[in-house]
């Protein structure tokens, strides 16, 4: 993957669907990507993550850039083990 900032500020959309209905979560603005890929991994339901986006500067992730971005050996945070409880080795 090309280089990026995860501390570049990013917006997450909600899929254009669930504008409509007004469920699920709208849309928000973060400090650094990488609170907004946390977010939208650990936090944020599986189906709402389907059909959304991340974007930073102009480039656009979908739900499986997202993914990558999170899975990536040089991402600054802290990640939760699977069951919510952050791991212990993520201290």
């Amino acid at each position: 993957m090309s280089a990026f900032s995860f501390d570049t500020s990013a917006e997450l959309f909600p899929a254009a669907i669930r504008k409509k209905k007004r469920t699920g979560f709208a849309y928000r603005r973060f400090d650094t990507a990488a609170d907004a890929v946390r977010f939208a991994i650990e936090d944020m339901p599986a189906d709402l993550l389907n059909g959304a986006y991340l974007q930073v500067d102009e480039a656009r992730f979908d739900q499986h850039g997202i993914r990558a971005l999170y899975e990536r050996e040089d991402f600054p945070l802290a990640r939760r083990a699977n069951d919510g409880e952050p791991s212990a080795d993520a201290a």
